[in-house]
């Protein structure tokens, strides 16, 4: 566990980024650097602890992700367009946030000298349409070009590169990280899990794409904060990329969304709505090299999380009541 350092989080008010602050804070410094399009720190109130220093702008500003750079030990690259509606409706932006937000964060910490690790987190996304125990050296897949829905992992594996090869020239500490569907309380934006959950507690339909028949492995928030760990304090981290998830809990969407409505108690009808977009229809990752390399293992299943999840939205909205 770290101590005493200094700790930038880019896109550190997010859904991951927040989970780190809370773990981080109380024994480290954390400058989080976020835009505040999804604003997850200050719901959990974290933005006014006195360990951190929130600083609103833009990764595509080179000033301001240098400035935010200096003087710190680590840095967490997490600053990204997520989900994949928004992705599909902002593809440039999308491509931007990811290339030019890397490029300048690891110019900023190269420049800065001194930084332990670096860590890019990069997506499940690279494997494409169809990843079964997938690993890290399996050939990635990159879509079709001018498919909007792909944008995100295309530029994710460019990131992927830039980081491992800022290692290779430049002897930069990076490590890559891929997590695979991760969910739990506190959850912002398009997730399935969070989704069918807050719909699940107001006994509303629960809409699923297609036949519901799409596989995912799932992983609960507190697994992944620990992989990140491990990744920052563990030197062989460096110059590496991990697969982080869970492939113990893997369902498919029809199957989940019948678990959360038992384990609500709801109400909710499961309704199959069309979606002729191109999708994800299996993602189950390997996880041997973390294992081996991080000592890392995904500790809690899905029947738990879920239930960890639905009791913490149940009384967020009872709170709002």
């Amino acid at each position: 566990m770290l101590e005493g350092s200094s700790i930038l989080i880019t896109g550190g008010a997010g859904f991951i980024g927040t989970a780190l602050v809370r773990r981080l804070a109380d024994k480290n410094r954390i400058r989080v650097l976020d835009n505040l399009r999804r604003n997850a720190l200050a719901s959990a109130g974290l933005d006014k602890h006195p360990n951190v220093e929130l600083v609103v702008g833009d990764v595509r500003d080179d000033q301001v992700v240098t400035a935010a750079t200096r003087g710190v030990d680590y840095v967490i690259h997490m600053a990204s367009i997520a989900g994949v509606d928004t992705v599909m409706k902002n593809p440039v932006t999308t491509m931007e946030v990811s290339l030019l937000g890397t490029v300048n964060a690891l110019r900023a910490a190269h420049a800065a000298g001194g930084i332990k690790r670096f860590i890019d987190f990069s997506t499940s996304e690279v494997f494409g349409t169809y990843a079964f125990r997938v690993n890290e050296g399996n050939v990635t897949s990159l879509g079709a070009v001018g498919e909007a829905r792909w944008t995100y992992a295309v530029s994710k594996l460019a990131t992927e590169h830039l980081a491992h090869n800022y290692y290779r020239q430049f002897g930069l500490p990076t490590c890559a990280i891929r997590p695979f569907n991760i969910y739990g309380p506190g959850q912002v934006g398009e997730g399935a899990i969070h989704a069918f959950v807050t719909r699940a507690l107001k006994n509303e339909p629960i809409l699923i794409h297609n036949q519901g028949d799409q596989i995912r492995a799932w992983c609960y928030i507190d697994d992944i904060v620990d992989s990140v760990l491990l990744a920052l304090t563990r030197d062989d981290s460096i110059g590496e990329t991990f697969n982080i998830g869970n492939p113990r809990s893997t369902v498919t969407i029809y199957h989940l969304a019948r678990m959360i409505v038992e384990a609500a108690k709801s109400k909710s009808d499961i309704r199959f709505v069309r979606w002729d977009f191109p999708d994800v229809e299996l993602r189950v990752p390997d996880v041997r090299k973390a294992e081996q390399r991080l000592g890392f293992r995904a500790n809690i299943d899905l029947d738990v999380g879920l239930l960890r999840t639905i009791e913490w939205y149940r009384a967020l909205l009872a709170s709002a009541t």
